[in-house]
């Protein structure tokens, strides 16, 4: 009777409102709700695109009171942005997804579809993106120096400028350096607490090129989430080889004998290149009759 009594009331009103839409029946479910998040850039996506509805996110800290964010009422989209509005770090938020009717149009629905997402914590699950890091050789070529810029996230301190993974994670921070050298395939990992990471005698070889691929290490973390993503490998520059050690014996072995081979057939081709000359010319001679005297 109650229901009856609501879808009069929705068509009355959409016979007084005429330039408002109104519909019944039910929307369908937001599917494949997941949270996708690097450097603290925090986004809540899903699943279909909406055609003749819409979507609205609610979040909260687990067991509290739900909130919305204004960019995600009544949205087409399906991803929502809720990087700014997380802003306890380690403590573990959940989010619906309501299916809702498009914007301006009521609906006979006292409650709407909605899907859950998983716990989210960002201190724990956002992923760290890949350093940017310089590479510096001493002048005795005995050490090599690595200079890792803390990769910058999506907040801001209170000068309005940028953090970094350090301001979150300060000596949690660590990097995983991985290297070898520039000719071999073998690899060797080091670990350090500081972002000035200085390799010596004892990890290199004096005046070798050694190349080193960097990332973000956070030990407190759960095993499948404590390295951050691979760094763009960098090399640095070897010594200065002489003419032999550049190209090896064997190459210039092979280079000489190439040079000998063409010089002697060369030789050989123009000695018989003259031959047939001589030839052709004593032949020439010989057919031409002697004038009378």
């Amino acid at each position: 009777m109650l229901k009856m009594e609501r879808k009069t009331f929705c068509m009355r009103l959409c016979t007084v409102l005429f330039f408002t839409n109104c519909v019944s029946g039910n929307y369908p479910k937001a599917q494949n709700v997941s949270w996708s998040s690097i450097n603290f850039k925090t986004l809540l996506m899903w699943d279909p695109k909406p055609f003749n509805y819409s979507y609205t996110v609610e979040y909260s800290v687990v067991g509290q009171i739900r909130e919305w964010n204004q960019q995600c009422i009544r949205t087409m989209e399906t991803e929502c942005d809720l990087s700014n509005v997380l802003t306890d770090l380690k403590a573990t938020y959940s989010a619906d997804v309501f299916s809702e009717p498009l914007h301006r149009v009521n609906s006979d629905l006292t409650e709407f579809p909605h899907t859950s997402s998983e716990g989210f914590t960002p201190y724990q699950d956002t992923l760290i993106g890949r350093p940017e890091f310089k590479i510096e050789v001493s002048k005795d070529k005995r050490k090599i120096t690595l200079y890792v810029e803390d990769p910058p996230i999506a907040l801001f301190n209170e000068q309005n400028k940028l953090k970094t993974m350090r301001d979150v994670f300060a000596d949690e921070l660590q990097y995983k350096v991985t290297f070898g050298k520039a000719t071999s395939t073998g690899k060797k990992t080091k670990m350090s607490a500081s972002s000035e990471i200085e390799l010596d005698r004892r990890d290199i070889d004096p005046g070798v090129s050694y190349c080193f691929n960097v990332q973000a290490y956070i030990p407190s973390r759960s095993t499948d989430k404590q390295l951050g993503e691979l760094s763009q490998t960098q090399c640095s520059p070897g010594a200065n080889k002489s003419f032999f050690e550049e190209f090896g014996i064997g190459v210039i072995a092979g280079f000489l004998l190439l040079v000998i081979t063409i010089i002697v057939v060369a030789i050989v081709v123009t000695v018989v290149c003259c031959q047939r000359t001589r030839k052709a010319n004593t032949s020439g001679k010989e057919g031409v009759p002697l004038r009378s005297v």
